[in-house]
C-alpha cells in the first residue's frame, strides 16, 4: 500500500517541525515541503544574518524537541566559536541550528519520503477526498493532507497613505527586504511601529549620522528582559482580564514583575480559552498593547543599543498616529498626530519602512494563497481577526462553519484560538500535536505510530 502524502505550505519553523514529527516514524507519510524562499528551515525570523538581530528567548528555552529540552544548548556547545551573548544568541545561529535538523532528517530518511519543493502554493482545491496544490511556476502536487505553515503575515498597509506610496521605492512594505536603504546619506527614515520589528530594523539601519524615527499609537518599546532567568513559574492563576492584571500587580509589588509575567507564561493558553468573547475583546482593545511589550522582552545587550541611540538621537521614539504619507520627487511627506495632541505635524524622510508587526486580517492579507482559500470558502477568520478560525480540535473551519477533512493549520495563524503562538516555546508543542493528529487521521483512527520527539535524533555535531 502507497504512503500517504503531506504538503506542508512554507518551510519556517512551524512547517519544519510538523514535517520533522511526520518523518521522524518510518511507517510515516510521504512530505512534500513547500516554501517560496531561497532558503527551507528558516523563515523570515531566522533569516537574518546580522549578528545584532538576537533571540528574545534564552536559549536554556529555545529547543526544537518539546521532549528534549537542553538540546539547542548541546549543539551550541558541539558549534566552537559562537557566542550566547549572555543568553541569547543571534537568530542567524539558530536558523543554522534548523537547517542542521533539516539536513539530519534529509541524511536518515529514505529519499522520497521528504521531498523539498522549492516554489509557491498559490492555490488549494479539494479533489474528492484528496488535495491539490498549484504552484506558482505552474506544476501541481496531490496530497492527502495539506497543512498551512505561512508563518507571519506582512504588517498590514498604513491608514491614510496615498495609493501612490506602495508603488513608491521610498515604501517597504516587507521589513525584511533585503532592498531596505541601507547608504546613511539618503537622510531619515520612518519606522512604523515600536515594537520588536522596529527594533531589528533600527539595528539594521542605524549608522553614524543616520536619523530613524519611530512612531506607533502609544509609542511602547519592548521591556528588557532581566540579566539572569527569573524563576521557574510557581503558580497557575486564572480569571478575567481585569483580575489577572491586578493578580501581576500584586505579584509585581514584592518582587520583579518579569517574574509575574512569567508566572503566567505557560498558562497563557488555557487563559484565552476559558475567556469570553467579550473578555477576549477587552484584553485585545486595552491590555493587549502593554502585555507584548512586557510579554516579549529585549535581550539587555539589544536594550543597551537601543537606549544608546535614543541619547544621542539618532532614533527618535514618539507615540502618535501617521495621519498621512506623500511621495515627493525625492522624499516622503509624513502627516500625523502625537498622541493626546490635535495640531498635525510634518516630517520629510527619505524613506518609510511598516514595521506594524504581526497582522492576522486574511480580509487584509495580499497573500494569494490565503485570499483564494478565503474565497473558496475553505477558510474564515477567527472572531477577533486575528487569524484563521479553527475549531474544537485545531483545524481550519471553512465558510460554512465546517472543518475540510485533511485541512490543517499550524503556526501564527491559529492565534485567535490560542493567543499565545508566535515563538519557539509555544510552535513546538503546537507542531507536535498537528503532526500527531495528521497521522491519526490518515490511518483513521490512532493505529498509526505517532511521530514523537524523542525519534528525532540531534544532528552530528
Amino acid at each position: 500500500m502507497p504512503r500517504p502524502t503531506v504538503a506542508i505550505i512554507g518551510a519556517g519553523f512551524s512547517g519544519l517541525l510538523t514535517a520533522l514529527h511526520l518523518t521522524a516514524d518510518p511507517d510515516g507519510p510521504q512530505v512534500r515541503l513547500v516554501e517560496r524562499a531561497a532558503a527551507f528551515g528558516r523563515g523570515a525570523a531566522f533569516s537574518t544574518a546580522n549578528p545584532d538581530h538576537l533571540l528574545n528567548v534564552r536559549i536554556a528555552n529555545m529547543s526544537a524537541l518539546p521532549g528534549d529540552p537542553d538540546h539547542f544548548t548541546r549543539w551550541l556547545a558541539s558549534h566552537a566559536g559562537w557566542s550566547a551573548h549572555g543568553g541569547f544568541v543571534s537568530r542567524g545561529v539558530y536558523g543554522d541550528y534548523l537547517q542542521d535538523l533539516l539536513r539530519e532528517a534529509l541524511e536518515t530518511t529514505a529519499p522520497d519520503r521528504l521531498l523539498l519543493e522549492q516554489d509557491e502554493a498559490v492555490e488549494v482545491v479539494p479533489v474528492g477526498s484528496r488535495w491539490r496544490v498549484k504552484l506558482a511556476l505552474g506544476r501541481e502536487l496531490v496530497a492527502d493532507a495539506v497543512v498551512l505553515a505561512v508563518g507571519v503575515l506582512k504588517p498590514a498597509p498604513p491608514p491614510g497613505a496615498d495609493p501612490e506610496i506602495f508603488a513608491s521605492p521610498r515604501y517597504f512594505a516587507d521589513p525584511w527586504s533585503a532592498a531596505l536603504p541601507m547608504d546613511p546619506q539618503a537622510g531619515p527614515v520612518l519606522l512604523l511601529g515600536t515594537g520588536l520589528t522596529m527594533v531589528d530594523v533600527a539595528l539594521s539601519l542605524a549608522v553614524s549620522g543616520r536619523r530613524l524615527w519611530a512612531i506607533s499609537r502609544r509609542g511602547l518599546l519592548p521591556r528588557t528582559h532581566a540579566p539572569v532567568a527569573s524563576r521557574p513559574p510557581t503558580s497557575r492563576p486564572l480569571g478575567s482580564p481585569l483580575q489577572l492584571l491586578r493578580l501581576i500587580r500584586a505579584q509585581s509589588e514584592g518582587g520583579d514583575w518579569r517574574e509575574a509575567i512569567d508566572d503566567l507564561r505557560p498558562h497563557v493558553q488555557a487563559v484565552w480559552r476559558s475567556w469570553s468573547a467579550a473578555e477576549r475583546a477587552a484584553f485585545l482593545r486595552h491590555l493587549r498593547p502593554w502585555w507584548d511589550v512586557s510579554r516579549h522582552r529585549l535581550a539587555p545587550s539589544v536594550a543597551r543599543r537601543i537606549a544608546t541611540l535614543m541619547r544621542d538621537r539618532d532614533l527618535t521614539v514618539r507615540a502618535g498616529d501617521v495621519m498621512r504619507l506623500t511621495p515627493g520627487p525625492d522624499h516622503v511627506e509624513v502627516t500625523w498626530r502625537p498622541r493626546g495632541g490635535q495640531a498635525l505635524r510634518r516630517l520629510q524622510v527619505a524613506a518609510v519602512v511598516n514595521c506594524a508587526g504581526v497582522r492576522g486580517d486574511l480580509h487584509r492579507t495580499d497573500d494569494p494563497l490565503l485570499t483564494r482559500m478565503l474565497g473558496q470558502g475553505l477558510i474564515r477568520p477567527d472572531a477577533h481577526r486575528l487569524g484563521i478560525d479553527l475549531d474544537p480540535r485545531g483545524r481550519p473551519v471553512g465558510g460554512q462553519g465546517r472543518s475540510a477533512a485533511g485541512l490543517y493549520a499550524v503556526g501564527p495563524l491559529t492565534r485567535g484560538a490560542v493567543w499565545e503562538m508566535t515563538s519557539v516555546p509555544d510552535i513546538r508543542g503546537q507542531a507536535l500535536q498537528t503532526a500527531r493528529m495528521v497521522l491519526r487521521d490518515l490511518s483513521g483512527g490512532p493505529t498509526w505510530r505517532e511521530a514523537g520527539a524523542q525519534a528525532m535524533r540531534p544532528p552530528q555535531a
